[in-house]
C-alpha cells in the first residue's frame, strides 16, 4: 500500500477529529596498543557497548514543561560557554574510540542539536567512519523540528541516516502551551515534510505522553499519522532530571495507550528491529503502518540497555538516570593518547552496573530524591 506524504495544505487543519566530577586514573595494566586491546567490552550484566548519543549543545529554543521548564530555565539561566563544548574535532576522535570498542550507532542530541552552529559538518565528518565489522555506521539525530525545514537537506547530503522529531501534540493551543515559547504546530509537520522530500525515510515522530496534559491528544496523533511515511512513537514521561516535577500519577502506562488506539484501530505486536530496541512494536492490521511504545517506567528495559551518552561538555554518562558523569574532555585536553582513552572507556563500561528504571519504585520512595543530570544536558 502505497503510503500518504502528508502536505502543507493539511498541516492548518490541526483540529482533526478533536552530578559531581570525577576524572578517571589511567589504568597501567592494559595493553599500550588500541590494536591490542580487545574491541568489544561488556558490563557487570553482560551488557555490550553498542549505542553512543552525543549531546552537541545544553541549549534549546523550546521551554518544553517536562525537560526544560521556563521557571527553571529562564533568562538568568547561564549556558555553557562555547570553549566548554567539545569541538567537532574532539567529538569525532572519542566517537572512533568508542567504535572500536563495538558501538555501531550514534545519535546527536542536545538540547536542540540543530542550534550548533554547523552541525551538519559534524555529520559529514562522522559519517565517513565504519564500525569494527567495515559496515556503515547508523548516524541519527534528534530534534524538536523547529530548524529542521532549513536543515534537511544539508544534514541528508551531508550523511544522516535518520531523524527523530519530537511532538507531544497536534492542537495548536496545546502545543505552544508544552513548548510555552508559542511554537506552532505547523512548523513543526512542514519540517517533516522538507525531510520527507529530502529523502529521509523511516523518520520517527516521539509523542511524551503526560497525564493530565496531553493524553488526549493520543487518538488524534494516531490518526493524523497512520497510513504516513513518519513512525509514531508514545514515550512514558519519565523523571529524567529534577526539574520537571515529575510524579508517578502523571504517567499513562504504554499498556493504555495500546489499548485506546486498539479499540478504533486494531494492532498486533511485532518483533524489534534488533536486540535492545527500546520501542516495542505495533502494526496497524489494516496495513496502514506502525507505532511503537517505550515505556522505561511500567516496562524497564535496563537489561538490554547499551547506551553510554557523552554530555556537552565531555563527561560520559552510563545512564539517562546517572547522577555523575566522568571528564573525558580533561583527558582529551590534557594529551592523553588514544590508547590511554580507550583504556578508561572500557574500564568504565565494564565497572557499569546501572539499572534505574528497575529501581525506581523503591528510588521514588526515598525521602530525599537523587538529583540526576537534567535531560537538556545529556539529551534523551
Amino acid at each position: 500500500m502505497n503510503k500518504k506524504i502528508i502536505p502543507i495544505m493539511d498541516h492548518r487543519r490541526l483540529d482533526v477529529d478533536a552530578a559531581a566530577d570525577r576524572r578517571p586514573v589511567v589504568a597501567t595494566a592494559e595493553p599500550a596498543s588500541v590494536s591490542a586491546l580487545p574491541d568489544v567490552v561488556t558490563d557487570k550484566l553482560d551488557r555490550p557497548l553498542r549505542d553512543l548519543r552525543i549531546s552537541v549543545t545544553d541549549r534549546c529554543n523550546f521551554r518544553c514543561v517536562y525537560c526544560m521548564p521556563k521557571e527553571v530555565f529562564d533568562h538568568r539561566y547561564t549556558y555553557l560557554p562555547q570553549d566548554a563544548l567539545l569541538s567537532f574535532e574532539e567529538i569525532v576522535r572519542i566517537a572512533k574510540l568508542f567504535i572500536a570498542r563495538g558501538v555501531r550507532k550514534i545519535r546527536l542530541t542536545g538540547g536542540e542539536p540543530l542550534l550548533r552552529k554547523n552541525i551538519e559538518r559534524l555529520v559529514a565528518m562522522l559519517s565517513t567512519l565504519r564500525t569494527i565489522d567495515g559496515d556503515s555506521l547508523e548516524l541519527t539525530l534528534t530534534t524538536n523540528g523547529s530548524l529542521l525545514a532549513k536543515k534537511a537537506h544539508a544534514l541528508k547530503d551531508a550523511g544522516l541516516t535518520r531523524l527523530t522529531v519530537s511532538l507531544d501534540a497536534l492542537d495548536d493551543t496545546l502545543f505552544r502551551k508544552m513548548n510555552d515559547v508559542d511554537f506552532a504546530v505547523a512548523d513543526v509537520l512542514r519540517g517533516l515534510d522538507a525531510a520527507h522530500q529530502a529523502g529521509f525515510t523511516h523518520t520517527k515522530v516521539n509523542m511524551v505522553v503526560k497525564g493530565g496534559t496531553n493524553d488526549s491528544q493520543i487518538l488524534t496523533m494516531a490518526r493524523y499519522f497512520k497510513d504516513s511515511p513518519f513512525i509514531l512513537r508514545y514515550i512514558e514521561y519519565m523523571d529524567v532530571g529534577s526539574s520537571n516535577g515529575w510524579k508517578l500519577d502523571e504517567v499513562i502506562p504504554s499498556a493504555e495507550v495500546i489499548r485506546r488506539i486498539h479499540q478504533e484501530f486494531p494492532l498486533r505486536a511485532i518483533a524489534p528491529n534488533y536486540d535492545g530496541e527500546t520501542a516495542a512494536r505495533w502494526r496497524y492490521v489494516d496495513g496502514g503502518g506502525e507505532i511503537g511504545v517505550i515505556s522505561s517506567v511500567t516496562q524497564a528495559f535496563c537489561q538490554s540497555c547499551t547506551r553510554a551518552r557523552l554530555s556537552t561538555e565531555g563527561k560520559l554518562f552510563t545512564c539517562l538516570f546517572g547522577t555523575q558523569g566522568y571528564d573525558l574532555r580533561t583527558l582529551l585536553r590534557r594529551g592523553d593518547t588514544d590508547d590511554e582513552l580507550s583504556t578508561v572507556i572500557a574500564r568504565l563500561w565494564r565497572a557499569r552496573s546501572d539499572r534505574y528504571s528497575e529501581m525506581r519504585t523503591a528510588m521514588t520512595s526515598v525521602a530525599v530524591p537523587l538529583r540526576k543530570v537534567e535531560m537538556s544536558y545529556i539529551g534523551g
